[in-house]
């Protein structure tokens, strides 16, 4: 199956996972597993904007950074630029954090609050241990399923 047919199921999944549930936790948690189980990512979680700062959320895959400032790493820059952010080569992106060593690639998409479109509440970071992991279809999907994965209002 080809990588868009791959994730046109996904968004139908998420939307279902998702359908009535109110509580964020639970809606990153699912969509995290789904994620990372369905696409055979590497690292695929959530961080969470609290206090000012990045806190790691619901994820699958090895041990993560539990703080990430404003503007700091791929995840930082996602946050404070509010658009997404596609790494073909770690290694290249200024100031990149290195959780692990074995991230080569990385794409973080923001996650909007429904009643506040200019404010982010969290960020999806997926890292992959190739190089050249993520391109335009992935960030169009998984833009998609961020807008899933909002508060709500």
């Amino acid at each position: 199956m080809e990588k868009e047919e791959r994730y046109q199921l996904l968004v139908n999944q998420v939307r279902a996972l998702v359908e009535g549930e109110k509580d964020q936790i639970a809606i990153m948690s699912n969509v995290a597993a789904l994620l990372h189980q369905e696409m055979k990512f590497w690292w695929t979680g959530f961080y969470r904007v609290k206090n000012d700062e990045l806190i790691l959320g619901p994820f699958q895959g090895p041990v993560a950074c539990m703080h990430i400032g404003f503007g700091k790493g791929v995840c930082g820059t996602a946050w404070k630029q509010r658009q997404t952010i596609v790494v073909p080569d770690v290694e290249e992106f200024p100031g990149h954090i290195a959780c692990s060593s074995a991230s080569r690639s990385e794409i973080v998409v923001p996650i909007f609050s429904k009643d506040d479109s200019e404010r982010v509440i969290a960020v999806l970071d997926i890292d992959s241990e190739h190089l050249n992991t993520f391109d335009s279809i992935d960030q169009k999907y998984l833009e998609e399923i961020c807008l899933l994965c909002r508060e709500e209002a």
